[in-house]
C-alpha cells in the first residue's frame, strides 16, 4: 500500500480555515490511520505546533493561559489530545517502537548544561549521556539524538521557561490553566502512588514500546559523575521471564522526572556553577583558563564564549515556582507510597522492584542538589515583595514530606500541631542544608521587609509555624551535631569520597556513624569540602534572630498606631480637610503601606500574624519573656514628653545627623519620621488641595500690590500704641518667627530670622472652606428674606466685633506675658 508524501500528511492535518476541534480531529485520524514511517516527518513539526517554539516567537496552543472555565471546548479537546492515554502519546509510542530519533538543538537547553556541553564536560545526568551529537561539516551547533518520548518531554518541560511571561493584566490562575493539569497528570501517570507504571498502549498486537537502547558516544567527554541509569542498570540484570511487568517500562518514569528537574531547577550563577564540578571537572575549567593566554594571540575558538554562557540572568515566574512545587508534592508522595516493609533498610538488600528502587532514589539522587541551589538563586534574587509567597510555600511543601505520607490521613482535625515522627530524622538528616542555611536566608530577607504589611507578616509567620513543629527543632539540631562532630580517625583527604554520587560502600571507622557519614556527605556534596557551615542554633544566626523578634515587636506597635489613628481620623476626615476644619499638616499622615492593606481587617491581621510569629520564634530558639520584654524596651519606641514620635536611629556626625541601617529601615517602612515643618515664607507656601489655585495667585498679585503701594501707610498704623495700633498689628503682621525651629533636630535651636513688615493677606479668601461658609451665610439670610447687600453689611459688622474682641484678648495676653 503506498502512502502519500509527509507533507500532504502536513496539510491534511493542519489547515488553517479549519476550527481547533476539527483540526484535532484531522489529527486524530492521521495518527490512526498512517505507519510509523510516514509520521515521524511530521513529529517535529507537530510538538512545536502544539508546545510552541523554543525561541517564544510561536505559543503553540498556548497551554498556559487555556482554562476550562473560559474557553470549555478548546480545553476539553486539549486535554483529550495530550491525556497520557491520548492520541498524542499513542504517536509516541508508536515512533518509540521503531527507534526512531530526532535533533534537539543544545543551545535551546539551560545555560548550565549547554555552557557544559559546550566545553566538552558532560553534566551529571544521565539524561545526556550517549545523546550529544557532533555538526556535520559546515553544520552549526550540537544536538541532542532523542527518542519519541525525551523529545516530546523535553519540548513540554521548556515550554513552561521558553514562552513569553503573561501580561500583568491577563491574570489566569496557574492551577486552573491546562498546561498546570498536564503536570499533574503526566505526574500521577507516570510516577504513580499506588499501583505500578500502566504499560504503554500498544502499537501493534502482543507488542509494546521498547526501552531505548544505548548508544555509542559520538564526541568525547570528561565527564564527571559518568553513570549508568539505576533503573536501566538493573533491568539489564534481570530475566524477561521472572522481571516485574513495570522494568520493562520504567525507565520512561525515570526520564520524566529528569527532564523536568533538568529543564526546571538547572538554573543558577557562573559560580554555583564552578562550585558544583568534581575535581576532574574543575581540572577542565582551569584548562580551559590557561588556554586564554594562548586565545588571545590567536583567532578565537568558537567555545570561548560557551563558559559564560551560563552568566545570563535567570528569574524564574510565579508559574514556574508553582509548577516545581506541584513536582515535589507529588515526588514526596510518590516516595513515601512504599510500605513500611519496602522502606525497611533490610528490604533494600533483597530483590524489589524497579519502581520501588525508583521510589528511594528519586528524591534524593535526581532531586535535592539542584533544588537547593534553585532555591538559593530564588531566595537570592526574587523581589522583596509578596511575591516571595510563591518560592516560600515551595520550599516549607519540600521541608514536610510527613504532610503528603499515607498516615496523613489518620490525623485528627484539631488546631495543635501533630509531633514530627522519628521516622523522618533521616530525611531531615540528609537535607540538613535545606532546613538551616536557607532559614538563615530566609532571615536575611524578613530584616528588610515591611512586616507591618499583612502579606510579609504572613509569610513570617508560616515559617515560624513550620520549624516549631514539635521535635522538628531537636532532630535539626540532633543533624547539625552530627555534621559538626569530631572526625579524629578519618584523614581529611578522604573527604574526597562525600560526594552526590557516590555509592557509600566503602568501610569506615567504627567512631564515624552511618548517620554523621550521610549528613556530613550531604553537606560537602552541596557546598564543597571548604565550606564554612553556620550553626542554626548557634550564636550568630540567635542574633538575627533576636533583631527580627525586635522588628516584629516595632512592626506590631506601628500597625496599633496606625490603627489607633485610623480610628481618630474616620472616614469623613478627607471631607473635614477638603472643608479646612481637619489639619492642614500634609506630612501628618504617613502610610507605610498601600491603601488596600491599610484597613481594619489587615491590620488586625497584621497583629495575629505576628503575634503568633513571636510566640513560635521563641518555642524555636528558647528564647525567654525576659529576653523579650529588654527588646521592646531596647526598642525606643516609647513615646517622648510632647506625645510624639522618636526619631528615625541616627548619629550626629559633623555635618549634622547621619542614619544608621535601622534608622533607613525605619524611615522606607514609615516606622518613624522626622518632623518636618514648613519654614518659608506662608504666603510662598504651596498651593494646597483645598484651594483654588487660580484664585490663590490672584489674590496674591492683588495683595502684592496694595502692599507695595500702602506699605508706608501700614507700617505707621502698626507702630501706634493706641487701640488701632493693635487692631492693625492683628491683621497685618505674622506670628513671631523667633518661635520657629531649625531644620536640623540637633539641639533645636531657635532661628533668629529678622521680622517681616506689615502686610495684607487674602489667601484666605481662595479656600473651597471660605468661600462655601459665605455661600451658605447667604443661603441661610435669604430664607430670611435678607438681601445679598445686607447680608454682606451684617458679615463685615460680626467680622469686625470678632476682631475687635480677638484684639483685646492679644493684648490682655501680651500683658499677662510681661
Amino acid at each position: 500500500m503506498r502512502f502519500p508524501h509527509p507533507t500532504r500528511i502536513l496539510l491534511k492535518a493542519d489547515s488553517i480555515n479549519k476550527p481547533f476541534a476539527q483540526r484535532c480531529q484531522d489529527l486524530v485520524k492521521v495518527i490512526e490511520d498512517f505507519p510509523a514511517k510516514e509520521l515521524h516527518a511530521i513529529f517535529p513539526w507537530l510538538v512545536e505546533s502544539i508546545f510552541g517554539s523554543l525561541d517564544g516567537v510561536l505559543v503553540g496552543w498556548n497551554l498556559r493561559c487555556l482554562q476550562g472555565r473560559v474557553n470549555p471546548v478548546e480545553y476539553s479537546i486539549a486535554m483529550e489530545f495530550l491525556d497520557p492515554s491520548g492520541p498524542m502519546m499513542k504517536l509516541v509510542y508508536k515512533l518509540q517502537a521503531e527507534d526512531y530519533n530526532f535533533d534537539f538543538p543544545v543551545s535551546c537547553l539551560p545555560g548550565p548544561v549547554k555552557a557544559s556541553i559546550q566545553e566538552n564536560v558532560l553534566p551529571d545526568s544521565p539524561l545526556y549521556h550517549n545523546k550529544v551529537q557532533f555538526p556535520p561539516t559546515g553544520g552549526l551547533g550540537l544536538n541532542l539524538a532523542l527518542n519519541p518520548f525525551e523529545y516530546y518531554m523535553f519540548y513540554f518541560a521548556l515550554s513552561l521557561i521558553s514562552q513569553k511571561p503573561m501580561p500583568m493584566s491577563f491574570h489566569v490562575r496557574t492551577s486552573d490553566c491546562a498546561y498546570f493539569i498536564l503536570v499533574d497528570r503526566y505526574l500521577s501517570w507516570f510516577l504513580p502512588t499506588e499501583g505500578s507504571v500502566p504499560p504503554p498502549l500498544c502499537s501493534s498486537p502482543g507488542g509494546s514500546s521498547p526501552s531505548p537502547a544505548p548508544r555509542t558516544p559520538a564526541m568525547p567527554f570528561a565527564s564527571y559523575g559518568l553513570h549508568t541509569s539505576l533503573l536501566k542498570r538493573h533491568i539489564s540484570h534481570q530475566t524477561s521471564v521472572n522481571a516485574d511487568p513495570a522494568s520493562h517500562e520504567i525507565w520512561r518514569s525515570e526520564t520524566l522526572l529528569q527532564v523536568f528537574v533538568e529543564m526546571w531547577l538547572h538554573h543558577y550563577s557562573l559560580e554555583m556553577y564552578q562550585k558544583m564540578q568534581s575535581p576532574h571537572a574543575k581540572l577542565e575549567v582551569l584548562h580551559y583558563r590557561l588556554n586564554v593566554s594562548s586565545a588571545l594571540h590567536s583567532p578565537a575558538q568558537p567555545s570561548l564564549q560557551a563558559l559564560h554562557a551560563y552568566q545570563e540572568s535567570f528569574m524564574p515566574t510565579e508559574e514556574h515556582v508553582l509548577v516545581v512545587r506541584l513536582l515535589l508534592k507529588h515526588l514526596h508522595a510518590f516516595a513515601n507510597s512504599l510500605k513500611p516493609d519496602q522502606a525497611s533498610p533490610s528490604a533494600h538488600s533483597h530483590a524489589t522492584s524497579p519502581l520501588e528502587e525508583f521510589k528511594r532514589a528519586a528524591v534524593p539522587r535526581f532531586v535535592q542538589q539542584k533544588l537547593y541551589v534553585f532555591l538559593q538563586h530564588c531566595f537570592g534574587h526574587w523581589p522583596l515583595d509578596a511575591s516571595f509567597r510563591a518560592v516560600l510555600e515551595m520550599w516549607l511543601s519540600y521541608l514536610q514530606p510527613w504532610r503528603y505520607a499515607p498516615e496523613k490521613q489518620a490525623q485528627g482535625s484539631d488546631s495543635q500541631p501533630r509531633c514530627v515522627s522519628e521516622r523522618w530524622a533521616p530525611f531531615i538528616q540528609e537535607n540538613l542544608l535545606m532546613y538551616t542555611k536557607l532559614f538563615v536566608s530566609f532571615l536575611n530577607r524578613a530584616l528588610r521587609t515591611d512586616l507591618v504589611s499583612p502579606k510579609n507578616a504572613l509569610m513570617v509567620f508560616r515559617v515560624a509555624k513550620v520549624f516549631a513543629q514539635p521535635n522538628l527543632t531537636e532532630m535539626i539540631q540532633k543533624g547539625e551535631q552530627l555534621f559538626l562532630e569530631p572526625e579524629l580517625i578519618i584523614p581529611h583527604r578522604q573527604h574526597r569520597l562525600f560526594t552526590a554520587t557516590s555509592s557509600f560502600l566503602s568501610p569506615w571507622p567504627p567512631v564515624v556513624t552511618d548517620a554523621s557519614f550521610k549528613v556530613k556527605s550531604h553537606v560537602y556534596s552541596l557546598e564543597g569540602q571548604d565550606c564554612k557551615y553556620t550553626p542554626m542554633f548557634g550564636p550568630e544566626v540567635r542574633t538575627l534572630v533576636l533583631r527580627l523578634a525586635q522588628l516584629i515587636t516595632q512592626a506590631k506597635q506601628t500597625a496599633k498606631s496606625i490603627s489607633d489613628q485610623c480610628v481618630e481620623s474616620p472616614t469623613g476626615r478627607s471631607f473635614l480637610s477638603w472643608l479646612g476644619f481637619g489639619s492642614t499638616d500634609t506630612n501628618s499622615w504617613y502610610p507605610a503601606n498601600d491603601p488596600d492593606e491599610m484597613g481594619q481587617d489587615s491590620i488586625r491581621k497584621t497583629d495575629e500574624y505576628l503575634e503568633k510569629a513571636l510566640e513560635y520564634l521563641r518555642q524555636i530558639f528558647r528564647l525567654s519573656e525576659a529576653q523579650l520584654a529588654q527588646l521592646t524596651l531596647a526598642l525606643g519606641n516609647a513615646r517622648d514628653e510632647n506625645g510624639k514620635q522618636q526619631l528615625p536611629d541616627c548619629i550626629v556626625g559633623e555635618e549634622g545627623l547621619i542614619l544608621t541601617p535601622l534608622g533607613r529601615y525605619q524611615i522606607i517602612n514609615g516606622l518613624r519620621r522626622f518632623e518636618i515643618e514648613y519654614q518659608g515664607d506662608l504666603e510662598l507656601q504651596p498651593i494646597r488641595s483645598y484651594e483654588i489655585t487660580s484664585l490663590v495667585r490672584a489674590l496674591f498679585r492683588l495683595s502684592s500690590a496694595i502692599n507695595r503701594r500702602c506699605a508706608g501707610q501700614m507700617a505707621a498704623l502698626c507702630s501706634r500704641n493706641d487701640f488701632l495700633g493693635s487692631f492693625c498689628r492683628y491683621h497685618l503682621t505674622e506670628p513671631a518667627l523667633s518661635n520657629r525651629h531649625l531644620l536640623s533636630p540637633v539641639g533645636r535651636r531657635q532661628v533668629t530670622t529678622p521680622a517681616r513688615g506689615p502686610r495684607l493677606s487674602l489667601r484666605f479668601l481662595g479656600s473651597y472652606r471660605t468661600l462655601l461658609l459665605l455661600l451658605m451665610a447667604f443661603f441661610v439670610a435669604s430664607l430670611f428674606c435678607i438681601g445679598p447687600l445686607p447680608c454682606s453689611l451684617l458679615l463685615v459688622l460680626g467680622y469686625i466685633l470678632y476682631a475687635i474682641a480677638m484684639t483685646l484678648l492679644t493684648e490682655r495676653g501680651k500683658l499677662h506675658q510681661l
